[in-house]
């Protein structure tokens, strides 16, 4: 009788440590899913002269699975000489990636706020060898390239600025801008 007791002892103790745990897995699981609309903004300035303005326009579901992902861009023949051991030069290409590249999720936080977390890759190419004088090669492409995750909590309608960098080349600073709204 007292092992028996024992053993209901410890299966209602276990029961009692799991239980929080079940419930919160099943109270995350049955979050509900808010639609949202991030917009990005990615600008650039030289000098206080804004050179560029780019907007992206995301669709993400707050709670969802997965994560809503944006690909813009081109793929840049960048030339090359092949040098043979006989004859003249081959002109060859290579393909060069550029462009930006978002993956955003984002899940409730309290007081109305959404925890929006966002993966940002952006390159471009520049030919102007005056921006890159240790190059000292006219013609030739340099490739610049920004990457950043970040997580940033905002209200609906609220735009903040993630980050300012500047470019240790050229100068320049990039710039940006997270917008939320909530759809409804």
């Amino acid at each position: 009788m007292k092992r028996t007791l024992t053993i209901i002892n410890s299966v209602a103790l276990m029961a009692l440590l799991v239980a929080p745990d079940a419930s919160f897995a099943q109270e995350k699981a049955t979050a509900e899913l808010v639609p949202l609309e991030i917009q990005l903004v990615i600008s650039r300035t030289a000098r206080e002269k804004k050179i560029s303005s780019l907007p992206y326009t995301l669709w993400v579901t707050a709670n969802g699975r997965g994560e809503t992902q944006l690909r813009m861009g081109v793929q840049v023949p960048v030339p090359r000489q092949l040098a043979p051991k006989e004859g003249e030069p081959v002109q060859s290409y290579s393909y060069r990636d550029v462009g930006t590249n978002i993956d955003c999720s984002a899940t409730t936080a309290a007081d109305g706020r959404f925890n929006v977390t966002i993966t940002l890759s952006d390159s471009a190419i520049q030919f102007d060898s005056k921006q890159v004088p240790e190059q000292g090669v006219s013609g030739v492409p340099s490739f610049r390239n920004f990457t950043s995750r970040f997580g940033i909590l905002l209200k609906d309608g609220q735009t903040a600025q993630y980050t300012s960098a500047t470019d240790p080349v050229s100068g320049e600073v990039l710039k940006v801008d997270v917008t939320l709204r909530v759809l409804k």
